[in-house]
């Protein structure tokens, strides 16, 4: 039912990617891609991930190298059957972007107790570990579900 997925976060190079890569990794029949809510507002269309996010998504045995973030559109919506934002949030903003694609939204979060992950662009290693170990639990969860 859910052959396409799309992973949702600001800029599309911390969390989505990660979350990208991981579902990928789990659920290797499907479709996943990712984009960002603001990737062009904050000029970051076709940057790679970022450093950290990398490097602690390769601690983990997570390949997130050759990513490039792309702006959420609502064609990219419509390509989805099943669009997983990062922060209960993301859903009004996806919803301003493509408010026809809020009824197949749901959060990366859902199975692990409605959980927002947050974002640790520009902070910490261990923001990045935190926001890891969340990903990494979610889409377990999800792999599980679908």
């Amino acid at each position: 039912m859910f052959n396409n997925i799309l992973v949702v976060c600001v800029g599309n190079i911390c969390r989505s990617p990660t979350g990208e890569r991981m579902l990928q990794s789990l659920l290797a029949n499907k479709k996943v891609a990712s984009a960002g809510i603001a990737a062009e507002k904050s000029r970051l269309i076709g940057k790679p991930a970022d450093a950290m996010a990398i490097q602690v998504a390769a601690e983990h045995g997570v390949d997130v190298e050759n990513h490039q973030s792309q702006q959420l559109t609502s064609q990219l919506c419509a390509q989805y059957d099943l669009i997983l934002v990062m922060e209960k949030g993301h859903m009004e903003a996806l919803t301003s972007i493509a408010p026809e694609a809020r009824g197949k939204t749901m959060l990366f979060g859902q199975w692990i107790g409605q959980q927002d992950i947050p974002d640790p662009y520009r902070q910490s290693k261990e923001a990045f570990e935190h926001a890891f170990k969340l990903i990494d639990e979610a889409a377990h969860a999800w792999a599980k579900k679908l």
